[in-house]
């Protein structure tokens, strides 16, 4: 068990574009955010850190603590280099070791070779020491060790995450072109939802914006819903403190009292079924009410909330022209339905146009490679559209 726990620099990576609100978790933890760019946040902090990111960031991928900084010109270079380094501390010689790598080096021409020199110099560190040698895979659910490689410097970084911290476990029945976990939590943080007002998803899917709603209005830590973590099969890994952040964790969900009614609901009924089970797997089937019925029949709470629909694009499932009297039946539910909400759509940039309401805000997001837009509504009584 580590005696001392000292800060370090760490990364967290993120989907495109969604660092914004990941700087905004990160700063909720008590961390500062020395750095963004479009796939992530440079901040720092203690190993018990990384715990508490590893259970509470809702829009972050991977946790990466660096390890070591090296200079490496080509793949021979980055073996010398690596295999110096002291992996006997951290890497246990009888484990499994994932190594994966982003790579931007003009010696490289196969994108696979820089993660078998890393591999192999790590491998090699440790049968010279401990004449034992750890196994490699591919699959992340053991020792992960993280490169990214830029012309001739490289970082050498141990994820704590090992698979995204995207796969909360809940999503098994994920229906048709879902929406990613991260996403729907960045959505969900721009919209201001906070569990103090109504929600209601019309066109929910397969359950995802009103689980990870969920979630957050009962201040779950996502990181809960799975036990397998890459920092586990670290020698550093210190496992009372791990305990004890996750102890930490459960005392802060909140009791159902006071949350504001989530309501989803969808016109297929094997979708909303799906989000039903997916709900109970999350273990927040009871804050949601769900029903199958078409997205202009949902009913709304006395009280005024955010409704959020989430519209197909049509790219993947369909011909986008064909979707448009859908967009604009949307923009009608919102006009005539929806005055004093908050109302917001999201879906690809194309469609926007088509809702014929004028958007107050246009938030930009990439979704499964899609150029997409949260667009907000001001929905006065007596709307009119544009």
């Amino acid at each position: 068990m580590p005696t001392a726990d000292p800060p370090r620099p760490y990364r967290v990576s993120c989907a495109p574009g969604l660092s914004p609100w990941l700087a905004q978790e990160v700063e909720g933890l008590g961390l500062p955010v020395e750095k963004t760019d479009y796939t992530g946040v440079a901040t720092r902090g203690t190993m018990v850190d990384g715990m508490r990111m590893l259970l509470w960031l809702r829009t972050g991928y991977h946790v990466l603590q660096r390890f070591a900084d090296i200079r490496a010109v080509d793949a021979d270079m980055l073996y010398a280099e690596t295999v110096r380094l002291p992996w006997e501390r951290v890497i246990p010689p009888d484990g499994c070791l994932t190594v994966v790598s982003a790579v931007d080096n003009p010696t490289i021409t196969n994108s696979m070779f820089p993660n078998v020199k890393v591999k192999d110099a790590i491998v090699d560190r440790l049968l010279k020491i401990h004449d034992r040698r750890p196994d490699s895979n591919s699959s992340g659910d053991h020792a992960v060790v993280h490169l990214f490689w830029k012309n001739d410097q490289a970082r050498l970084s141990l994820d704590f995450s090992g698979p995204k911290l995207s796969d909360r476990g809940y999503r098994r029945e994920p229906g048709k072109a879902p929406l990613r976990e991260t996403t729907a939590a960045a959505i969900l943080r721009e919209a201001g939802y906070d569990g103090s007002r109504p929600l209601v998803v019309p066109m929910c899917g397969s359950g995802t914006l009103a689980i990870e709603a969920a979630l957050i209005a009962s201040h779950r830590a996502p990181g809960l819903l799975r036990s397998g973590y890459g920092i586990q099969h670290l020698l550093s890994f210190d496992e009372e403190a791990w305990r004890d952040a996750r102890a930490e964790a459960k005392r802060q969900a909140r009791k159902p009292v006071g949350i504001a009614p989530i309501i989803a609901t969808d016109l297929d009924p094997k979708a909303v079924e799906s989000a039903r089970r997916n709900a109970t797997t999350a273990g927040v089937e009871h804050l949601i009410e769900f029903s199958t019925c078409d997205f202009a029949d949902t009913p709304l709470p006395e009280q005024p909330g955010t409704v959020i629909l989430h519209g197909e694009y049509g790219l993947r499932l369909g011909d986008p022209e064909e979707l448009a009297p859908t967009y604009r039946r949307m923009g009608d539910y919102l006009k005539q339905q929806c005055a004093g909400w908050d109302g917001f759509v999201f879906t690809a940039r194309e469609h926007a146009g088509r809702i014929g309401l004028k958007a107050a805000q246009r938030t930009p997001f990439e979704h499964g490679g899609i150029d997409c837009r949260l667009l907000r509504f001001e929905l006065y009584a007596g709307s009119t559209s544009s």
